[in-house]
């Protein structure tokens, strides 16, 4: 099944659908305020809003009449094993970056990636409130609003941009001196693509992130030139039955073994 047979005709349907679902959320989010949707907790604390059931539902639908047998994975659905099946599976965070998007916060991302035998194929993250379309389909490039992207041709791990949790951007100053901190990327969708484009060089992300955090933001990066792996190097796969992923980094390739590197240094050192 070549996926480009599959992809060609899905990338303007998905444009037309991610803006739709950008809309949506849109309508409940307030820069700088709190949102007018309704918010409550879901198991574990974490909050979702009415926006992320709405855009949710919405996505399902569309996406699923587009390709009737592909599986479905999203953060607000509840799980199925009949995707473990499915050689196509959408793994769709109608709003990845909820509490941002709660909060007022511009960070917030409608992600979408669609997986052809486990592998991603097609890429989307959204940020509506930044205008910021990030596309990629496998083999074909990334871009940003239409405009090809590629990732940063930085060649030092030292003093480079750096998105990510406190601890490990401590952890990796410690490994290489220092570092520049990027502002806090709620989105980890969007911490990705911005590797991908280059506007930041490297990209951590703690343990327990999940398929629908990642898989479209993956391909992006992947077409952009970088690498998503865990801290040893291994690339992420996607599809199984519990979707949760290790300690991540994503750079360009040039940086990859470098920052592969130093993050084993900082492990083995703990112990």
């Amino acid at each position: 099944m070549p996926h480009r047979e599959i992809t060609g005709p899905l990338v303007p349907l998905l444009r037309e659908v991610a803006q739709e679902a950008g809309d949506m959320a849109r309508r409940y989010f307030r820069p700088g305020q709190k949102t007018a949707a309704r918010i409550w907790s879901k198991a574990g604390g974490s909050p979702v809003t009415e926006a992320d059931v709405q855009v949710d539902a919405f996505l399902k639908v569309r996406l699923s009449r587009a390709l009737p047998d592909a599986g479905w994975l999203s953060e607000e659905t509840a799980d199925h094993p009949g995707r473990l099946d499915r050689r196509l599976v959408w793994i769709v965070d109608p709003i990845d970056g909820t509490r941002a998007f709660l909060n007022g916060h511009q960070d917030w991302s409608v992600a979408i990636g669609l997986l052809l035998d486990g592998e991603p194929v097609l890429g989307v993250v959204y940020g509506p409130a930044l205008n910021a379309y990030y596309e990629a389909v496998a083999g074909e490039g990334a871009t940003l609003n239409g405009q090809p992207i590629s990732v940063s041709p930085r060649e030092g791990l030292a003093g480079a941009v750096t998105a990510g949790p406190v601890p490990l951007i401590d952890q990796l100053a410690g490994q290489v001196g220092e570092v520049r901190r990027a502002e806090k990327i709620p989105s980890l969708a969007l911490r990705l693509a911005r590797v991908a484009d280059g506007s930041v060089d490297l990209g951590l992300v703690s343990a327990n992130a999940r398929d629908w955090d990642i898989a479209g933001a993956d391909l992006i990066l992947r077409e952009a030139g970088g690498r998503l792996s865990a801290f040893d190097g291994t690339a992420p796969r996607y599809n199984r039955p519990d979707p949760v992923h290790r300690e991540m980094l994503a750079s360009s390739l040039r940086l990859h073994g470098p920052l592969v590197e130093a993050l084993t240094r900082r492990v083995q050192a703990a112990h």
